[in-house]
């Protein structure tokens, strides 16, 4: 049986209860993260709730919890389920307000609501070594993109738009500029060097991406936070995409054009591979 925090308390599945009038589920008024644990460690936590705590600030939303009390809760659900490679989900939505009314409700009145739960997840290791293909789809959504919100519809549609022409996944555009990817940022190598949309309302800043810059910069590679065209796309040497549960995934074909040679260029595997030690040197050899 799947256990699952609640609020405080880690309760199994049925137990919870989500009141109809939760703003999460009427507006998606709330915000969540997704944390990778490797034997059993929360990678790079306390960049996920620095990130949270910002969300809510940008929503004006007061959070039910310290960052102590949330890691101690998150700790024991990993450790009660017993997963040692998994994801971790946590939202937390901004409560009860009934009755509906779209007026952000008193702070003092109205507490937040908090879910987690975790599942067991591997690394993609066949992306990683075939690659991805992507369709470009025009990047529709809000101006709020560096919010982690629960409202993630624009996302879903372009992610959908893309599969239904037979993509893995999507890049957006907008403004004739790369964003990023329907979950993802998106990279884009260069005669050598890195190319990725700067931090902004237009993109979320991703976790991942924030270590990969690191290694960029202690590998001598050459990195630029810098949007490029969509018609650079397709004269890119290499391009690949970046997350918590992606880690590093090589793109290998934009619409039909083919990117490089078709395989995981010199660079993106580079990368990976100084992700990977990282990943390894902080949280001790993944399957062993």
């Amino acid at each position: 049986m799947m256990h699952i925090l609640w609020n405080d308390q880690i309760v199994e599945r049925g137990a919870v209860k989500i009141d109809i009038e939760d703003r999460g589920y009427q507006y998606g008024d709330g915000l969540y993260e997704v944390v990778r644990v490797y034997n059993g460690h929360l990678y790079m936590m306390e960049e996920h709730l620095n990130r949270l705590w910002d969300g809510a600030e940008k929503i004006r939303m007061q959070l039910p919890f310290t960052k102590e009390e949330l890691t101690i809760n998150l700790k024991k659900l990993v450790e009660i389920e017993g997963i040692k490679e998994g994801k971790l989900y946590f939202q937390v939505t901004r409560g009860i307000d009934a009755p509906r009314n779209h007026v952000l409700p008193d702070p003092e009145k109205v507490k937040g609501v908090l879910t987690a739960n975790i599942r067991a997840y591997e690394r993609p290791l066949q992306k990683m070594e075939e690659g991805i293909t992507v369709a470009v789809v025009p990047d529709t959504r809000w101006l709020h993109c560096d919010i982690k919100s629960l409202s993630l519809l624009g996302n879903v549609l372009s992610l959908d738009d893309a599969r239904r022409q037979g993509f893995d996944d999507a890049v957006l555009v907008r403004d004739d500029k790369v964003t990023e990817a329907s979950a993802a940022n998106f990279w884009v190598v260069k005669d050598g060097t890195v190319y990725t949309h700067p931090d902004g309302n237009l993109i979320l800043p991703g976790i991942t991406k924030k270590k990969i810059l690191e290694l960029a910069r202690e590998l001598n590679i050459p990195v630029k936070e810098e949007a490029v065209y969509e018609e650079e796309l397709f004269t890119a040497d290499e391009c690949f995409v970046s997350g918590s549960l992606t880690e590093i995934v090589p793109v290998v074909k934009v619409n039909d054009h083919i990117i490089g040679t078709g395989k995981p260029g010199k660079v993106t595997k580079q990368l990976l591979e100084a992700y990977i030690a990282s990943v390894d040197a902080t949280c001790g050899t993944v399957g062993e």
